[in-house]
C-alpha cells in the first residue's frame, strides 16, 4: 500500500502551490514533493521553497549529517540559500520593480567576483548583495532619504530580521549586518567579503550612471585603477563598462 502522504489522492490544496522565481518574478507551479522546478518564463532552476531543510541550505556538513537530503539539493545548498534570501528580498520592496533590478544586478556581479576571492565565503557574499540596499524603503520612510547615512541605520535591523527568519546561522547574519551597515564606506582593513559587495556595487552604480552619460576610456581607466577594492572587481567593471565609453 502506498504511503497517503506520498499518494496524490490525498493531496490538500495546499500540496500543489505556486512560488515566485527568484530571478524574474515568474509564478513556478510545485507538488509538495517536487525538490526543483524550471521557471518557463526565464530558465533558472529554482529549489522548492517549502522543503525546510533548516540549517541545510548554508552549513557545509549538510550531506554528513542528513544522509537522505536528495544529492541535487546537496549540490546546491548555495542556491537554495541565495533563493531563499532573493525571494524574501523580492517580496519586502514589493512592487518596487528598481530597486529589486538592482539588488539582483548587484548579486550577478558579486557572484562572479567572489568565486574569484580565494578567502571569500560566498553565502555571505549572496545574502549582503541581496540585501545591501534593504534599508533603503525605511530610511525613506523615517528621514525622507535614501541617503548612504540612513541606509547604514535601517538596512542592518531588517536584514537580520529576515535571516533570522531564514534560520541562517548568528555567525553569518552578524557579518551581514555588519557589511549592509557600512557598505558605502569601507574601513581601512577590510573582509573578503565586503570587497566583493562593493566592487559590485560600484559597477551596477557606474553602469546606472554610464547609461545616462556615457564617459571617455581616460574616465573609465581612472575609475578602474583607483576605485575597485579588488583584481576581480577591477576586471569586472572594465568588462562591464567598455560598453559605455564614448
Amino acid at each position: 500500500m502506498k504511503c497517503p502522504g506520498q499518494d496524490s489522492r490525498y493531496w490538500s490544496g495546499e500540496d500543489v502551490f505556486e512560488a515566485d522565481c527568484p530571478n524574474c518574478g515568474h509564478s513556478v507551479e510545485f507538488f509538495k514533493d517536487d525538490s526543483q522546478q524550471k521557471c518557463r518564463q526565464c530558465g533558472h532552476r529554482l529549489l522548492n521553497p517549502r522543503m525546510d531543510f533548516g540549517c541545510a541550505s548554508y552549513c557545509p556538513h549538510a550531506e554528513q549529517c542528513l544522509g537522505a537530503m536528495p544529492p541535487e539539493l546537496i549540490a546546491k545548498q548555495g542556491d537554495l540559500f541565495k533563493d531563499r534570501v532573493s525571494i524574501a528580498m523580492r517580496k519586502y520592496f514589493g512592487n518596487d520593480t528598481r530597486r529589486i533590478k538592482h539588488a539582483l544586478d548587484v548579486t550577478g556581479h558579486a557572484e562572479i567576483i567572489g568565486k574569484e576571492q580565494k578567502d571569500g565565503d560566498m553565502m555571505v557574499i549572496m545574502a549582503a548583495a541581496l540585501l545591501h540596499d534593504i534599508g533603503i524603503k525605511n530610511a525613506e520612510l523615517k528621514y525622507n532619504s535614501s541617503s548612504a547615512r540612513y541606509q547604514h541605520i535601517e538596512g542592518p535591523p531588517v536584514a537580520e530580521e529576515i535571516l533570522t527568519g531564514l534560520k541562517a546561522p548568528q555567525e553569518l547574519i552578524d557579518e551581514v549586518c555588519d557589511i549592509i551597515g557600512h557598505h558605502h564606506s569601507p574601513r581601512a582593513d577590510e573582509t573578503t567579503n565586503f570587497k566583493a559587495l562593493y566592487d559590485a556595487d560600484l559597477i551596477v552604480n557606474m553602469t546606472e550612471l554610464y547609461q545616462e552619460k556615457p564617459h571617455s576610456r581616460e574616465q573609465l581607466d581612472k575609475i578602474v585603477a583607483s576605485s575597485f577594492m579588488t583584481d576581480a572587481g577591477a576586471q569586472q567593471g572594465e568588462k562591464t563598462l567598455k560598453k559605455f565609453i564614448q
